[in-house]
């Protein structure tokens, strides 16, 4: 009598999308020996099912079958004995073996297993079956070879890892199993994340056992570093006697590689003798690069050194010889000196490099060797200049220098004339810290805009609390802690 087994089929809620897809799913069901005896459909949608099938699991014995087992068994005695007859022929005479256990009748038929024999179960003395040596030690695999297809690339080291979990998951046993088949492996459990690792060798690999910071135990394994070099003890020699081999090395080989290396016409020249006087000035002329924040042209120190292959300090000195003052701090104002129908100077940029520069000179421009000239009073040209201002968005007053100028009338050179001997300063740049010179409670100041104009402003003095000619009483002086401008000269006050 056949046994049957039960499979539930659909096709899902929502049915096949093509009718080619449904055909598929039926012909595999053919393939697999399935017979649909249930087969349910929906009025609405003809791709859309649910059934049942089944197929048989032990086929009915028939008569037929029998013979055929019989045939196979008679025919595997005769192939044992004319193997065991020709073994006695060629070769030397051996006990007879024991004749092997007849095969019972329907062993290994359709496949299925064969039928292990019971009836000497309970002999002491009956020989071991092979069926007992399937759960022996030996042909099990060592803890290793088990854990090796369970191995993933390690993502923070080289090598290859795996979880404890993961194992014991794998191997259906608890992980303290596994931890117990580590210790015996040789291994040892860390106690915490920071503790060194201890390497075992199996096979030509390491393996080792790591905590991470979740306290899950990981095992990692990776090749054996092969060695590539030996160690050597070196002989130590005193100093002296190294200076005594270097001495006694041929003088091109004391030479620095990249010397000997480099052709002898890259080779440093000796330095140039610089020019003198204007001559130096028409050399380095060409070299100079525009202004970037007013007219006229600058250069480096350091750019101008290697083109002219001398060092800075030395050009620095050829301009002081010829009438340059050296320059200061970044935020000195600079010491002019009047050359030809030009005015050169040098500054500091803030890195504390030097800089030239050049431009054509201006009327009434303060020079290097010329002292400050006593400032006549200032109230002649502030009170003349002071009705042309306009008031500005930030509170004070400005205007032009050279719309003042022609709304008096006068020349734009003597106007800065009158301004510069007054006290004030013509800015070098933009952002320069203006000289701020007070009159009648209020301070004056001149400075360029973003486009080069010059202009002259004026706003109220915090000091507005002093007399008309702008002095300030000695209580106020007291408690500023400053001192006032002398009365004479009108000397600069300092911004803030």
């Amino acid at each position: 009598m056949a046994v049957w087994e039960y499979k539930v089929i659909s096709s899902g809620k929502g049915g096949f999308a093509t009718p080619a897809l449904l055909e598929s799913f039926l012909n595999q069901l053919g393939t697999e020996e399935w017979e649909i005896v249930e087969f349910r459909g929906q009025p609405d949608n003809p791709l859309a099912f649910s059934g049942l099938a089944r197929r048989p699991t032990q086929r009915d014995w028939t008569l037929g079958d029998a013979a055929a087992a019989a045939a196979r068994v008679e025919a595997e005695k005769l192939r044992v004995e004319f193997e065991e007859k020709f073994r006695s022929a060629t070769a030397a005479p051996a006990p007879a073996p024991t004749e092997a256990p007849a095969a019972e009748a329907g062993r290994e038929v359709d496949g299925l297993r064969r039928l292990r024999d019971t009836e000497r179960d309970s002999d002491p003395d009956a020989p071991e079956d092979e069926w007992d040596k399937l759960g022996t030690e030996d042909e099990l695999p060592t803890f290793f070879e088990a854990m090796r297809p369970h191995l993933r690339r390690n993502q923070r080291g080289p090598g290859l890892s795996a979880g404890v979990d993961y194992l014991a998951k794998k191997w259906d046993i608890s992980e303290a199993e596994v931890v117990g088949a580590l210790k015996e492996c040789g291994l040892e459990i860390p106690e915490d994340e920071d503790a060194k690792p201890v390497y075992v060798e199996y096979d030509g690999d390491l393996y080792w056992v790591n905590v991470n910071r979740r306290g899950e135990l990981w095992v990692n394994t990776k090749e054996r570093t092969r060695p590539v070099f030996r160690t050597v003890q070196a002989a130590r020699i005193e100093p002296e006697e190294g200076a005594a081999a270097d001495a006694a090395a041929a003088p091109e080989e004391r030479r620095p590689r990249k010397e000997r290396e480099r052709p002898a016409e890259e080779a440093p020249a000796a330095p140039v003798q610089l020019p003198e006087g204007a001559a130096l000035l028409d050399r380095i002329r060409p070299l100079m690069r525009k202004n970037r924040r007013e007219p006229g042209g600058s250069g480096s120190m350091s750019f101008l050194s290697r083109a002219l292959k001398c060092t800075e300090s030395a050009l620095v000195d050829a301009f002081v010889a010829l009438g340059l003052t050296a320059p200061g701090p970044e935020d000195a104002a600079p010491a002019y000196a009047e050359i030809g129908d030009e005015s050169w100077w040098l500054n500091k940029d803030s890195r504390g490099g030097i800089w030239v520069n050049a431009r054509e000179k201006r009327a009434q421009e303060p020079a290097a060797a010329s002292p400050a000239p006593d400032a006549p009073d200032p109230g002649n040209v502030f009170a003349a200049v002071r009705l042309l201002l306009k008031e500005t968005k930030t509170g004070a007053v400005a205007a032009p220098v050279e719309r003042l100028a022609g709304e008096l009338g006068k020349p734009v050179d003597e106007l800065l004339g009158a301004l510069t001997s007054s006290g004030l300063r013509l800015p070098e740049k933009s952002r320069e810290k203006p000289v701020f010179v007070e009159h009648a409670g209020e301070i004056f100041w001149l400075n360029l805009n973003g486009k080069g104009e010059l202009w002259l402003n004026a706003k109220e003095s915090k000091y507005s609390d002093g007399d008309k000619n702008g002095r300030r009483s000695k209580k106020v002086e007291e408690e500023s802690g400053e001192q006032s401008p002398p009365e004479a000269s009108a000397e600069a006050v300092p911004a803030g």
